[in-house]
């Protein structure tokens, strides 16, 4: 089966001896860690078969939030410490895109433009929550940032996981949405435009001067759908979390220097192919150049809590969930789960451990270009 990591270790050297003066550190710690991943590299265990004496080798996962091998373990962890946030309410799932025009220099400044859609949506949020026409209280939410399109291509935005109501000012009562209705998107469009646009010119005054000035005047969208409750929205949203931009089994051929790889049509105007699946194929280099736009900057905080959801206010979420009803677990994640056997590929017995193998130097470097 084709990996990523085959593609980096055949051509990674060599998109480093063209680009690599251009390259962020970020994307090379990628690349060398996905082509590193459960290699002799990173060290590991071995099992021995006590009945047919099979051994076999466990190598250790890089962890790289990018590699498309290490991220389905954390998912599920994630999902259950996040069920003790929920609430036993309805929930809308909100997203907020930035407009074309601004996708170039956000790919250039990215931790600049990915912290002010995060803040401008956050606020934008909050201000029309206190208003009693809609909410009247203060609201919990959780931002998950997602960059790309099904084929890699690049569109930024934040995805807002949001209770379907609030707190009261005074925390006495839980104040629940109205007929199934959360916030407005035509007015969360204009405050997020003008918020986002105030903080970059104070964050960064030179950089707003390029942005195109037809940009402030144009109408952004928000979109805001009901997400339904409780395990549900974790379900949908925990994989959603650790997804990278392409996963090894949407990869189909590595050949004659092109990469084809398979995504689904979502054109909203053309129903009868949306979800179906389609293939693309790319020159390699512009596959990696695609897959390398979505490495975020080392450190950054890709998921945030807002409101009563953030760490700061667990005294007010507790108090939420003494007002509404607690959300028990199930009895199956209640309980302790035993660790995996390692059984044995060949006769299916379980294997006893035997012994550790040292971490090693990594493999050599990807080159950099001076």
């Amino acid at each position: 089966m084709l990996e990523m990591a085959d593609i980096f270790r055949e051509y990674g050297p060599s998109y480093c001896e063209k680009y690599g003066s251009r390259m962020l550190p970020s994307h090379k710690r990628a690349m060398d860690d996905i082509v590193n991943c459960r290699t002799p590299a990173l060290g590991g265990q071995v099992y021995e078969c006590p009945d047919c004496h099979e051994t076999d080798y466990s190598y250790h996962s890089c962890m790289n939030r990018h590699c498309p091998k290490c991220m389905n373990d954390q998912a599920e962890e994630w999902r259950k410490k996040q069920r003790k946030l929920l609430l036993p309410v309805p929930y809308f799932l909100l997203t907020f895109p930035l407009p074309a025009e601004l996708r170039q220099p956000a790919r250039s400044h990215q931790k600049t433009f990915y912290d002010l859609a995060f803040k401008a949506s956050a606020e934008a949020m909050q201000k029309l929550a206190c208003d009693p026409k809609y909410i009247g209280g203060d609201i919990g939410f959780m931002g998950v940032l997602h960059t790309w399109r099904r084929d890699l291509g690049y569109h930024p935005h934040v995805h807002y996981l949001a209770p379907a109501g609030g707190i009261s000012e005074d925390r006495s009562k839980w104040l629940p949405c109205k007929n199934n209705f959360f916030l407005p998107v035509k007015a969360l469009s204009k405050i997020f435009r003008a918020k986002f646009r105030d903080a970059l010119k104070a964050t960064n005054p030179k950089l707003y001067n390029q942005v195109p000035s037809q940009v402030w005047h144009k109408d952004w969208v928000v979109h805001c759908k009901p997400a339904g409750k409780g395990k549900e929205v974790l379900k949908y949203l925990a994989p959603y979390v650790f997804r990278v931009a392409l996963s090894n089994r949407r990869l189909v051929k590595l050949e004659n220097g092109q990469v084809t790889f398979r995504y689904k049509h979502s054109k909203s105007n053309l129903p009868a192919q949306a979800g179906k699946w389609r293939t693309m194929t790319l020159p390699v280099f512009e596959f990696i150049r695609r897959f390398l736009q979505h490495v975020l900057p080392r450190g950054f905080k890709k998921v945030r809590h807002y409101g009563f959801l953030s760490s700061k206010h667990k005294q007010t979420l507790a108090l939420l969930k003494y007002i509404l009803g607690t959300v028990e677990l199930d009895p199956d994640e209640e309980s302790t789960q035993e660790q995996p056997k390692h059984v044995c590929p060949k006769c299916g017995k379980e294997m006893l451990f035997v012994g550790t193998i040292p971490r090693t130097d990594r493999a050599p470097p990807l080159p950099v270009t001076v």
